[in-house]
């Protein structure tokens, strides 16, 4: 499972920078193009930003942070993923997900110094994000999911069945 999830984490890098090619080449900056309508209601446009810090432009200009803690946690991650590289496919995708969101994002820090950013949803106040952005929230959402619902209950389910043929074993001795 361990090699599938390096081809997940691939395939979504290459989507991110797709994408972020596309709007570069074909959409100027500050830019809006109006997607999805519901009646007269703007719902999701594509705008074409670039940031230089995270979420609401919090910690601008700190390039070398905003590469550092991305790099760590990539890091970190694909070590956890390779270390249970036999576990949950849950676990294998959230993963997937936030470590190929991290790469997509840290391509553009480090190649331009700041991240391009396209996703407008107009219902609310909300920061514009991107594809990357998109993939490290649901990934941390579904491990998040997995650690609290999921870790250790087939572990859990294999303990108690063996206790229960070690039990079985001495009642027949």
């Amino acid at each position: 499972m361990f090699i599938i999830s390096l081809a997940i984490i691939a395939v979504l890098t290459a989507i991110d920078q797709l994408i972020k090619f596309a709007v570069v080449k074909n959409i100027e900056i500050g830019e809006i193009i109006k997607v999805v309508k519901f009646g007269s209601h703007d719902i999701l446009s594509l705008t074409h930003i670039t940031n230089d810090g995270a979420a609401w432009s919090i910690m601008s200009g700190k390039t070398w942070f905003l590469i550092g803690i991305p790099v760590a946690v990539i890091i970190a991650a694909l070590v956890y993923m390779y270390k249970k590289r036999g576990g949950s496919r849950l676990q294998t995708i959230s993963l997937s997900l936030v470590i190929a969101g991290g790469i997509g994002n840290l391509i553009d820090r480090i190649r331009i110094k700041e991240v391009v950013d396209y996703i407008l949803f107009e219902p609310i106040d909300f920061p514009i994000f991107n594809f990357a952005d998109i993939c490290v929230v649901v990934g941390a959402v579904l491990f998040c999911i997995y650690i609290i619902f999921l870790e250790g209950k087939g572990q859990k389910y294999r303990s108690s069945e063996s206790e229960t043929e070690k039990a079985d074993n001495n009642e027949q001795a």
